[in-house]
């Protein structure tokens, strides 16, 4: 299946600063991002775009109704930014709060110990929601931005994860109480970074927590895959595949990443690691009949940006174009895989046995599974193939 594709405001905004370094391409304007989506848009190459507040418009804590001021410079900005995307017939998909880029929220946003700060991250959220509401955007994102810890002994453990659930229960109740467009909202979890540790880690984490909210039906995840589930070596797939069973994957974030290492946000299939996890996650999709839709959340390698104004564009725009041809290279060998008769008769030859007991299993027949005979010899001396299955997959991805 091919796929729509998001772009997002944050990728193409990115200056590729680092920890240790500070910006290399300079910086561009909301209006100078939204040309170079709307082109990307108009020549095929995305659908949709997503943004957090921030990435379109500045945030005035004292001013927390500007959105809704025609006098303020945000309500202004939004305006322009929808007619340019209008015009294009390009969708802000969704949108996301950033909670982590103003120093208030060093200590946590939904976390913060704070109640005053609590608030104040309340206050924007909603402030987002109205914004994404004006776009006719269909979907929420929590992004666990800093809401983690170094210290454990600098965490109330009673209320922490009560402070996600108001947190989150609050932005719900704010939705449906103003009809807003968002249908659907999500988490996006993260082990690290910004913070030491985060609360809602990884995607089992954040399907944990989902679980104790007032309106789970609300809830998904949206995980960042390669990079997020890969910084602690752990598989996207099963990421992906654990989302997918539970019906709570509406969409997916792409990148590529080293296993174990910082998180890289590289371009798609780019960089030392990546080409076969991202190919087989893209084939579980296919074989599980996902429908939703896959959004860029990675920036230009540091390396390959550069300052001045023409690159502040130009590199922008190739590396639009780089991410798309690189995920669609990846979704087409996927495509062929699933499409793959021999493969599938290789994977049914391993995964594929039939018994009466299967079905006792899955009816919680104790009676039948207490009196069944099963051969334990038989079965322990009966060897595996995953090798082999894998081998087949290996030739197929590099044409052999």
């Amino acid at each position: 299946m091919k796929r729509q594709l998001s772009m997002p405001f944050w990728c193409v905004k990115s200056t590729c600063n680092d920890p240790f370094g500070g910006a290399v391409m300079d910086s561009i304007t909301s209006l100078e991002a939204c040309e170079i989506l709307c082109d990307a848009k108009k020549q095929g190459l995305i659908d949709f775009t997503s943004t957090h507040d921030d990435d379109i418009v500045a945030w005035d804590p004292a001013n927390p109704m500007d959105d809704q001021d025609p006098s303020s410079e945000c309500h202004k900005t939004i305006r322009a930014l929808k007619d340019m995307m209008d015009k294009a017939g390009l969708k802000m998909k969704m949108v996301t709060c950033s909670l982590h880029g103003d120093k208030v929220f060093r200590n946590g946003g939904l976390t913060n110990p704070d109640p005053e700060i609590r608030a104040l991250a309340a206050q924007k959220v909603m402030r987002t929601l109205r914004i994404g509401n004006f776009f006719g955007a269909e979907y929420f994102t929590y992004w666990v931005a800093r809401d983690g810890f170094e210290c454990q002994f600098a965490i109330d453990w009673a209320q922490a994860y009560k402070y996600i659930e108001n947190g989150l229960n609050l932005a719900t109740r704010y939705i449906k109480e103003n009809k807003l467009s968002i249908k659907y909202c999500t988490i996006e979890p993260k082990p690290n970074e910004p913070r030491g540790e985060m609360f809602l880690a990884t995607t089992g984490h954040a399907l944990g927590l989902i679980s104790r909210l007032e309106d789970p039906s609300m809830w998904g995840v949206n995980p960042e895959l390669l990079q997020h589930e890969g910084m602690t070596n752990l598989s996207a797939c099963n990421a992906a595949g654990m989302a997918i069973n539970a019906g709570k994957l509406p969409f997916l974030h792409v990148g590529n990443q080293k296993a174990g290492q910082f998180d890289n946000d590289n371009p798609v299939l780019t960089g030392m690691d990546g080409l076969k996890e991202m190919v087989s996650l893209i084939w579980i999709l296919e074989k599980l009949d996902w429908k939703g839709h896959v959004e860029f959340d990675n920036h230009v390698l540091r390396t390959d940006a550069a300052p001045g104004e023409r690159n502040k564009i130009q590199v922008r725009k190739d590396f639009v174009k780089f991410n798309v041809e690189s995920y669609r290279m990846a979704e087409k060998k996927a495509e062929a895989l699933a499409a793959n008769k021999d493969l599938d008769k290789i994977r049914a030859s391993v995964l594929g046995k039939s018994s009466p007991l299967a079905k006792s299993l899955e009816s919680y027949d104790l009676k039948a599974l207490q009196a069944a005979k099963i051969d334990y010899k038989k079965l322990n001396e009966t060897a595996t193939s995953n090798a082999n299955i894998d081998f087949a997959f290996n030739k197929a991805i590099l044409g052999m």
